[in-house]
């Protein structure tokens, strides 16, 4: 059995907050085909509309990037709105691929109202659904 290559993660800390979500991927797709750019537009970032939509099926990352913002809105008990807009959650990829958030300053003040430090993420996908699980955490 060959030995697994140690990698270094940074501690987890307090869990203070979770959130999950699961999402159609048929879903995601009428409303794009019907609404199209007003709803990228509306829900998601720059650099999570650049990702997505070079894929050749763009409809899986869409709706894992939606139901991570649903997701980390929840660990926030918030929902989107008011406290927490469809942009303040922008999801990208570290150097192992593995998916991070991004807060808008809306987001990071929220964070530090409720005394958190790190948002903690993990998506999935397949053809048919998307679904995320966030965590807030205080280091």
């Amino acid at each position: 059995m060959s030995e697994l290559p140690s990698i270094s993660l940074p501690p987890g800390g307090v869990l203070i907050g979770l959130g999950a979500d699961l999402v159609d991927v048929a879903r995601i797709q009428g409303v794009l085909e019907r609404q199209g750019e007003r709803f990228l537009n509306r829900v998601f970032t720059e650099e999570e509309k650049a990702y997505c939509l070079q894929m050749k099926v763009p409809y899986p990352h869409l709706a894992a990037r939606f139901a991570a913002k649903e997701a980390v809105s929840k660990a926030f008990t918030t929902g989107i709105g008011a406290e927490l807009g469809w942009k303040s959650v922008s999801v990208y990829h570290g150097e192992r691929r593995e998916p991070l958030v991004r807060l808008d300053e809306k987001g990071l003040q929220l964070l530090k109202d409720v005394g958190g430090s790190r948002v903690l993420l993990t998506l999935s996908h397949t053809p048919t659904a998307a679904m995320a699980v966030a965590a807030l955490v205080r280091t």
